[in-house]
């Protein structure tokens, strides 16, 4: 029979490497675990490092983003400052002389010819679907090309409020029907004219013109053909004055002229040219063919009166005696 200790030695050893057996199993799970945790980790440390680099992409475009939507900002800014087009082009020019290195920068008209700008960029600026001109720029680089044509766009924000502006300067001050000055715009004109006169010791002549039987002639072809006639007279009314001269509708088929620093004899002369130039012209309008005559009255300042209300009268009476006395005439204002 074996010894028992030497059976309890072999039970022991069994033991001892049935143990060893199970703790190198043990360890051996535990590696696969820790490096199935390790290549998670590592996974997740890839996954979250490639979002910060996208997060930090993002963030670096959305940085240039805003960097360019405040210079786009203060750059429309800065051109809007002003309702002159003139000045809102100046100021586009220093705005953009910030952002892109170039020889030269101009503004042209859609009438001005382009072939005058041989090696110019030009970016057609247009507005409701019309050419309002062309922004060109020389010596410009390739890669600020399209820069160039962004900013050309904040340009044309500053242009239209510009000639929106005009327009609507030139709608109130004008009368639609005949492009004559309006009534309002006319007597603040003769108001300023009577204070420069008043200053430098000047005289001006005050013409009332109205047009003969205007409403015979509204009565019998309408008032489509009464427009058109109020238009041409207009239009010839301004032919035969000077630039330094205006004009207004005084009101219906009255119009009423500023002759600056004409008097006396000049006044008769300039007022006759006037009459017989509408009385030498056809009108033809539609299918109808017309002639029609102005009765004019003169009144002088400051030697027929000082003040606008009066020389309005005094020029209204004239016209009213070249009416009364056959009409088709020019009349100075006379004291009864």
């Amino acid at each position: 029979m074996p010894n028992s200790g030497v059976i309890i030695a072999l039970i022991l050893i069994w033991l001892a490497g049935s143990l060893f057996m199970h703790l190198k199993r043990m360890l051996a799970m535990a590696s696969l675990c820790l490096q199935k945790e390790q290549d998670s980790f590592n996974d997740k440390y890839q996954r979250l490092s490639a979002e910060r680099a996208q997060l930090a992409q993002e963030v670096s475009a959305l940085g240039k983003t805003l960097e360019g939507t405040v210079a786009l900002y203060n750059i429309t800014r800065h051109i809007c400052k002003s309702l002159d087009k003139d000045k809102v082009f100046l100021f586009f020019k220093e705005e953009l002389a910030r952002y892109i290195d170039i020889a030269d920068c101009k503004f042209i008209t859609q009438a001005e010819d382009l072939s005058s700008y041989p090696g110019y960029t030009a970016v057609p600026l247009n507005i409701d679907k019309e050419k309002a001109g062309f922004l060109l720029a020389s010596g410009i680089k390739e890669e600020d090309k399209e820069k160039f044509n962004i900013l050309a766009q904040q340009f044309l924000l500053g242009l239209k409020r510009a000639l929106l502006y005009e327009k609507v300067q030139e709608l109130a001050i004008t009368d639609a029907l005949t492009g004559a000055f309006s009534r309002r715009y006319c007597l603040e004109r003769l108001n300023d004219e009577i204070q420069r006169c008043k200053n430098m010791k000047l005289n001006f002549s005050l013409l009332m013109i109205d047009i003969d039987h205007f409403k015979e002639c509204n009565d019998k072809y309408g008032h489509l053909v009464g427009d058109a006639v109020l238009s041409e007279v207009a239009g010839v009314i301004k032919e035969n004055i000077r630039q330094i001269d205006l004009m207004g509708r005084y009101g219906g088929e009255e119009f009423l002229v500023i002759l600056t620093e004409t008097a006396g004899q000049e006044a008769g002369l300039a007022s006759e040219r006037i009459r017989q130039s509408i009385e030498s012209r056809r009108i033809r309008v539609y299918d109808e063919d017309l002639k029609v005559t102005i009765s004019i009255g003169i009144s002088v300042f400051p030697a027929h009166a000082k003040n606008p209300f009066e020389l309005i009268n005094k020029a209204d009476r004239a016209m009213y005696t070249a009416k009364n006395t056959g009409r088709n005439k020019v009349c100075v204002y006379r004291p009864a």
